[in-house]
């Protein structure tokens, strides 16, 4: 992504990634403890300095990529109060739609490539987040890449 991206239209895509990709694979439990630590500034304490690590070394990597693939099959259209445009450039050629599914794909894989690595990291590390492994308000951390999407 270029550094001309609107953080307005993006927000919403990272905002969707945290909710779904993210608290999918830290649980509810020590989702809500970052949001707190980050809310509340406490996140740059001494005390969290395992969490600080945990979020910029695993988490961070793991929400840009996923963003970034919730984001592209969205990016050539806008929704407005007028309807939805495709956005089209004098100087550009259209895209088809499984060179942006492709697209998407590539970034999933990145996210996936390090959701792994923060799977690994909980599962060698995981006793230093308490919240990881206590009982949950809402979601379990998933602890699998491969077991994704609802099982019956």
């Amino acid at each position: 992504m270029d550094g001309q991206v609107d953080p307005d239209k993006l927000v919403q895509f990272i905002e969707t990634a945290q909710d779904i990709h993210i608290q999918n694979y830290t649980g509810t439990n020590l989702y809500v403890k970052l949001q707190n630590l980050v809310t509340s500034g406490d996140i740059d304490l001494a005390a969290n300095s395992d969490y600080k690590h945990l979020l910029t070394e695993y988490i961070k990597p793991m929400l840009a990529w996923y963003a970034q693939s919730e984001y592209i099959p969205f990016s050539l259209y806008t929704i407005s109060n007028g309807g939805v445009y495709k956005h089209r450039s004098d100087n550009s050629d259209p895209v088809a739609p499984e060179e942006i599914a492709g697209l998407a794909r590539r970034a999933e894989d990145k996210a996936k490539f390090y959701t792994n690595r923060f799977i690994e990291y909980m599962d060698d590390k995981g006793s230093l987040f308490p919240e990881y492994n206590s009982s949950q308000d809402d979601m379990y951390p998933e602890k699998d890449i491969t077991t994704m999407g609802w099982v019956l």
